[in-house]
């Protein structure tokens, strides 16, 4: 399925396997993160970033190299994604700067109608939580991603790091 927005005449190629082929490119970011997470906490706390992403694999994967501005001290990350042709699910990790040598437990899942759904079983301060990462409201210049954790096996959820991206270069063909 191919989809357009009101801000791009460009189409963005939403078909199996190419879904995150919109993200090539240069983006800055408007993060906002609660400050603590599964403790009632109501803070959020405000803060920018950029992001650039390539292509691997021969489009099916592809990384991206983040700078994130947060208020306790800015840092750098990346993100892997590849995708798997058989089960047609992607596979997305999580390397953070501030522990190089830790590589997060990948979320899995597909998009469906232009909506990505990622999921993982992790661990958060000693005990269960379910991960979801969501992709949403994609066109060829702006996105927005979510997490959000659930204590309870996904009966319930908390959204706690929503980012709001903007493209700073044209988008890649």
């Amino acid at each position: 399925m191919t989809t357009t927005s009101p801000d791009s005449i460009r189409a963005v190629d939403m078909r199996p396997g190419h879904e995150f082929d919109f993200l090539r490119g240069q983006w800055v970011i408007r993060h906002r993160r609660l400050k603590l997470r599964l403790q009632d906490c109501t803070t959020w706390e405000d803060f920018g970033g950029t992001l650039q992403a390539w292509s691997l694999l021969g489009g099916l994967g592809n990384v991206d190299d983040n700078w994130l501005a947060q208020p306790s001290g800015a840092y750098r990350a990346v993100t892997m994604r590849t995708f798997d042709p058989v089960t047609g699910q992607w596979a997305i990790w999580w390397l953070d700067g501030r522990a190089p040598g830790q590589l997060d437990t990948p979320v899995r899942g597909s998009f469906v109608d232009g909506v990505g759904e990622f999921f993982a079983d992790d661990q958060l301060d000693g005990r269960a939580i379910r991960v979801r990462f969501r992709w949403s409201d994609i066109s060829a210049t702006g996105a927005r991603w979510e997490q959000a954790f659930s204590p309870d096996a996904g009966a319930t959820w908390e959204i706690n790091w929503v980012m709001d991206m903007r493209r700073t270069d044209e988008p890649a063909a």
